[in-house]
């Protein structure tokens, strides 16, 4: 990759029926069916429904034998209607029913992390080098017929690992790490390479986009070291819905499609299929809207990790900067003043309105020519008036900033006053590589000013804000660049706006300022009703502020995502529940009509409780 211009990563073409995938194919969007494969009836009806939406592939769960051979019966009614977009089998933890899949459909999504190895224990076992390799003997022995089934049916395959999957050989040796995520992806790579099968992608997933977006570039540069350039499927798993569900798969998949990485996308909700459509459909158009933009010069300062970034260390100025977590900036030079108290903004910007019409518990920025001394307002000063920042006597004070600005002169500036803050923005076509060139001339000088992120949208609606802020603003912070971010969009509501900047610090992990929900988007697994679930479990819990709580339609992803999780609620059966503490089972089989009132209970139990 080009870390400051834009281009797509070069892989290999995978064939998936007449849909291919990859070189120089278009990035194809995805989703996932969640009714039952049993279904056909509500299986083909849905599956209509994502195709007219916009989905190019179509994956359905396949639980067993059963299921897999029905996806024959599924196909065989669509390409009777008229539809021919490719069919996905998703196996977990049956190879059997992977087998049969590649007989009936376009292409076999199988999880490392339990296609052989048994069933997740969180159990540390220690192996020896030979038990190690003989483990690796047993997934090669069971690998390689399935690999001859799809190479006699032309079936492509996806090799999907998720963070919350991994088997306990992988953990017991890597941990829950990136490397144990990579390690667990190339075992079935090399085999594939090893044996000449080239119609394989890949998907490396967690629900963390930290954790998601360091492991696929590892990946990436792990797979070009060994010579292997097969493409790649991004998502971020369980989401979640509405403004935070796109939020995050927003940074997480938006931060990987900056870099040149990822051909095809889905966009996990826990919402209905079709509604991923649109949303993965504008991340992608909006990320490829920088394809052949004007070049940004650049270059990395010394030591930096792209795949394993730290956060910039900046000196503090007040509460900005330093160990401090970003700061929030709302642009209420419009006029209006409502905030919401969940999301209340550390500063306001007034432009040039009188700091002595507000209270003094808002702290205010006032354009310099209009600021007069007093305790909660700092002048805001733009780059033209730069070497005027030494006359003000003021313990605060920002400066709004472009890379182009960022001159050696500017540099000696903005390291002597101590007091300054920058605000970095961008109208670059790719403001993303425009910012971070900004950030790495800051690097490499040495210059500890602290850094706020700036951007300026002319977005009719709130979804659209919320998509490309998320993409933008979430791959700098994961580069390790915020002190803070600030958002300006006309015709939005500014509340709205604050929500959005709270919520990508939270996507990004570096602000807490909610309960997070980390909720699958259910699938033919699913036993029970996903959305209303979560809307129960929400209504209970919305002010458990730092809280995370899993809820998952199933137990393959459930109990591993929910390592990460304080207290999770998973499907144990029709109608039944198992209520967890980390990733200790407390409540097995629970009534499903009790399970939110007792995940209260228990979540009281433990101390976690908040009136």
């Amino acid at each position: 990759m080009d870390y400051f211009n834009y281009r797509r990563r070069k892989s290999s073409v995978v064939h998936i029926g007449h849909t291919p995938l990859g070189g120089k194919y278009p990035i194809r969007i995805q989703t996932m069916g969640n009714v039952s494969t049993m279904d056909t009836e509500n299986a083909v009806s849905q599956a209509k429904r994502m195709i007219t939406a916009g989905a190019e592939y179509i994956r359905f769960t396949a639980q067993g034998e059963r299921e897999a051979r029905n996806l024959g019966e599924i196909r065989k009614r669509l390409k009777k209607d008229g539809y021919d977009t490719p069919l996905v089998a998703d196996i977990h933890f049956n190879p059997l029913a992977a087998d049969i899949a590649a007989g009936e459909v376009e292409k076999v999504r199988i999880n490392p992390g339990n296609y052989v190895d048994r069933v997740k224990t969180f159990n540390h076992i220690e192996y020896t080098e030979e038990e190690y390799a003989a483990e690796i003997q047993k997934i090669r022995g069971r690998f390689l017929p399935f690999l001859k089934i799809c190479r006699e049916n032309n079936t492509a395959i996806r090799i999907g690992v998720n963070h919350g999957s991994l088997s306990d050989r992988i953990m017991s040796r890597y941990g829950d790490t990136p490397e144990g995520m990579v390690a667990s992806c190339m075992e079935f790579l090399r085999i594939c390479k090893e044996e000449n099968f080239t119609d394989v992608t890949i998907s490396i997933k967690a629900s963390n986009t930290v954790v998601m977006v360091s492991t696929v570039r590892l990946l990436v540069q792990t797979m070009e070291k060994e010579g292997m350039h097969y493409p790649l499927h991004l998502g971020v798993t369980e989401a979640g819905d509405g403004e935070d569900g796109r939020i995050k798969s927003a940074v997480g998949i938006g931060a990987l499609l900056a870099d040149g990485i990822g051909d095809t996308i889905r966009v996990s909700l826990s919402e209905e299929p079709e509604a991923e459509i649109p949303v993965a459909r504008q991340l992608v158009n909006y990320i490829q809207e920088r394809a052949g933009h004007l070049p940004v010069t650049g270059k990395l300062a010394l030591g930096y990790d792209s795949i394993k970034p730290v956060r910039r260390k900046s000196r503090s100025v007040r509460e900005i900067g330093g160990d401090y977590p970003p700061v929030v900036f709302s642009d209420r030079r419009e006029g209006s003043f409502e905030f919401a108290p969940a999301f209340m903004p550390d500063y306001i910007y007034i432009g040039k309105e009188d700091p002595d019409n507000f209270p003094d518990h808002l702290q205010v920025w006032v354009d310099a020519h209009f600021w007069k001394p007093k305790h909660n307002a700092f002048p805001f000063f733009i780059a033209s008036e730069l070497e005027e920042l030494y006359t003000y006597d003021t313990t605060l004070k920002v400066v709004r900033m472009t890379n182009s600005d960022l001159t050696d002169r500017a540099i000696q500036l903005l390291s002597r006053d101590r007091a300054v803050v920058i605000l970095l923005s961008s109208h670059h076509q790719n403001g993303v590589g425009a910012q971070r060139a900004a950030m790495h001339k800051l690097l490499s000088a040495g210059c500890n000013v602290p850094v706020i992120l700036h951007r300026d949208y002319s977005e009719k609606n709130l979804e659209s804000l919320q998509i490309k802020a998320a993409a933008d603003l979430g791959t700098l912070i994961l580069d390790g660049f915020a002190d803070g971010i600030m958002l300006h969009n006309d015709g939005i509501e500014p509340v709205a706006i604050d929500s959005c900047m709270f919520g990508i610090l939270q996507a990004t992990r570096v602000r807490i300022s909610k309960t997070e929900y980390i909720s699958c988007p259910g699938c033919g697994r699913t036993l029970f009703d996903l959305q209303t679930t979560i809307a129960r479990v929400k209504e209970a819990t919305l002010h458990l502020k730092g809280l995370k709580i899993g809820i998952m339609g199933c137990i393959v992803n459930g109990p591993g995502e929910m390592a990460d999780a304080d207290y999770g609620y998973v499907g144990a059966g029709r109608g039944r529940i198992s209520l967890y503490k980390g990733k200790e089972c407390i409540l097995k089989n629970i009534p499903e009509e009790k399970a939110v009132e007792l995940l209260v209970q228990l979540i009281k139990e433990n101390g976690d409780w908040q009136n």
